[in-house]
Parts: C-alpha cells; sequence; structure tokens
C-alpha cells in the first residue's frame, strides 16, 4: 500500500472583509444593548454572539479541495480520480453561467460566493448519476492541471 501525496490543497477561507463586515455588525449590536441593558448582560450578549459569529465564519471557511494520486476531496465528498473526465477552467461569467441558468440539478456543488472563478469536473462513472463537479476554486487553473494530471504519473512506486 503506497502513501497518498497531495498534489494540490486549496482551503476556500472567508475573505477578510467578511470577518472586518461581521464584526463591526457585532460591536452595532453592542452599542445598541450598552445603553437599554445593564453592562454586565450587554457584554455577556455580545461575548457569546462573537463566538458564534467567529464559529460560523471559521466553519464556513474551512471548506478543502484536496488532489491526491487517486482521490479528489471537495468539501466533504470525495471520489476517485479515475472516475473523473477532463477539467475545465470557468472564469467568473463561465461560473456564474454553469451555476445558474445552465444547472444541473444533480451535479455535486461546493460552490462559495466571494470565489468567483472555479472548475467543471465531468464525472465518467456509469454507476454515478452526478452528471459533474462544480468548485469555487481561487487557482483554478492550478486545479485543473493537478486533475488533469494522469494521477500514475504522481505515484513513486518506491516510496513505503
Amino acid at each position: 500500500m503506497h502513501r497518498q501525496t497531495s498534489c494540490y490543497r486549496e482551503r476556500l477561507r472567508v475573505p477578510a472583509r467578511w470577518w472586518i463586515q461581521w464584526t463591526l455588525m457585532v460591536a452595532s449590536f453592542w452599542v445598541a444593548m450598552i445603553v437599554s441593558v445593564p453592562e454586565a448582560f450587554a457584554w455577556g450578549i455580545t461575548t457569546i454572539l462573537l463566538l458564534l459569529l467567529t464559529a460560523l465564519l471559521h466553519s464556513y471557511g474551512s471548506a478543502k479541495i484536496v488532489v491526491t494520486n487517486e482521490w479528489l476531496h471537495a468539501g466533504r465528498a470525495r471520489i476517485q480520480r479515475r472516475y473523473l473526465g477532463p477539467t475545465q477552467v470557468l472564469d467568473a461569467p463561465n461560473m456564474r453561467s454553469i451555476a445558474g441558468p445552465e444547472a444541473n440539478a444533480r451535479a455535486y456543488l461546493l460552490l462559495r460566493p466571494y470565489v468567483r472563478t472555479g472548475v467543471r469536473i465531468p464525472i465518467e462513472d456509469p454507476n454515478d448519476p452526478t452528471p459533474y463537479w462544480l468548485g469555487s476554486s481561487r487557482r483554478p487553473a492550478l486545479l485543473a492541471a493537478a486533475l488533469n494530471t494522469d494521477a500514475s504519473d504522481n505515484t513513486d512506486p518506491d516510496r513505503p
């Protein structure tokens, strides 16, 4: 059994702008609370909101795309690379079109609204009704290159 080596990795983190905007929203909430309820209560509620916000943004931004010798992991889903067709790089207009009017309801989607580019990966498994995977990526050309490279090229038989 050989070790799985990573050919490509990407984490779809939320942008700093989202952290700033949501933190300012919580600060605005604190200002409204501090004048209307006891100070300790306002601080307590604000702290709880800030913790919930941090957990939410961290969780939403923790989606990963990992390509190994044999597998593609996208978010919580994974598929063997032998079932993947040629990956298509999508710019923002094409991504918007394929995710919107041209979308197939059976497709697997890993989309983030703050990442406008991505890839479309056809599924060539006759037992899988999913026609393609559509995923956001900040570096779609690198992801496509990793997926379009023959997986056997990345396998070192001398490696334990």
